[in-house]
């Protein structure tokens, strides 16, 4: 169906916000150069129409000036770490942790850049539901920092289980060496950022030719 974003967006009108949020995180973190399309930005109720200009009135809104001030944040942190660009056209810059997680809704993957770019680690919540104690293999051991997450109560969101780091620990999961434990909000993206340096291989190391090598059971 024919529609702006936010609007084709399932769950009242916060769910609605918080869900384009996440999508734009997915959008950005994903491989592949980034276009956002006629006002999406603005987060219109309304339908793109080229006989009329964007609602620039409606940016100042508090929900969609949190949305702007959300889609600044998403493209500061897209140009500041080099693991979220600099590979987009290798396969080692991409690699699922856990797409497996149908129960909880839940997915991750690794972007990676050259030897000495942190590794980047998005972890993705596509329910209403928070998940507590979520436990992510992790491509580097240390601390990691929470570079955004779409949750922030400075973008529209509700603040649920915010933390600025987090520490790995010495427990192997999905194919990593360590892992993190985390509390996943609403609806939402976290994007962390390894502070320690490049890590692991993790699974997608073991692929021959090259390709990443997703984990396709969750782990127990």
């Amino acid at each position: 169906l024919k529609g702006s974003l936010l609007r084709k967006m399932p769950g009242d009108g916060w769910q609605q916000f918080a869900n384009l949020r996440t999508l734009l995180a997915y959008q950005f973190t994903r491989p592949g150069k980034k276009l956002v399309f006629m006002g999406t930005e603005l987060a219109p109720w309304g339908e793109w129409n080229h006989d009329a200009g964007l609602d620039w009135a409606s940016a100042g809104g508090p929900m969609r000036a949190a949305f702007g001030a959300f889609v600044r944040a998403l493209g500061a942190v897209y140009t500041e770490h080099p693991a979220l660009w600099r590979r987009d056209h290798e396969p080692r810059g991409f690699q699922w942790v856990d797409l497996a997680d149908r129960d909880q809704s839940v997915v991750s993957y690794v972007r990676r850049g050259d030897d000495g770019d942190a590794p980047v680690l998005v972890v993705l919540n596509l329910t209403p539901v928070p998940r507590d104690g979520y436990r992510v293999g992790a491509p580097a051991p240390g601390a990691y920092r929470v570079a955004l997450s779409s949750d922030d109560p400075r973008y529209g969101g509700s603040g649920y289980g915010w933390a600025e780091r987090v520490t790995a620990e010495a427990a192997p999961y999905h194919g990593h060496a360590q892992s993190v434990v985390l509390t996943l909000p609403p609806l939402g993206a976290l994007v962390l950022v390894a502070e320690g340096g490049a890590g692991d291989g993790g699974p997608g190391e073991a692929g021959a030719d090259g390709e990443a090598v997703p984990a396709l059971e969750r782990p127990q």
